[in-house]
């Protein structure tokens, strides 16, 4: 099953790739991320690394999305 699990996460990330060079080629440009997002992101990829406890690798990761999801909030509404 892990097999599985890793070429889900390398086809996620190509679609990742994928996805910011059709945005970049639109001639948008791409704000310098938050300290809130680069925090998010950090507890997120904290979750994964201590994702054998599973208590400790979900409680990261639920508060790496939830301070995302905050930032996209806050950064809506400017």
């Amino acid at each position: 099953m892990e097999p599985v699990w890793i070429a889900i996460s390398i086809t996620a990330l190509v679609v990742i790739m994928v996805l910011l060079l059709i945005s970049r080629r639109k001639g948008k440009q791409l704000l310098n991320p938050s300290n809130l997002f680069v925090l998010g992101m950090s507890c997120v990829v904290l979750g994964i690394i201590f994702g054998d406890e599973r208590v400790l690798g979900y409680t990261f990761i639920s508060v790496g999305v939830l301070l995302s999801v905050i930032d996209a909030i806050r950064n809506r509404k400017q």
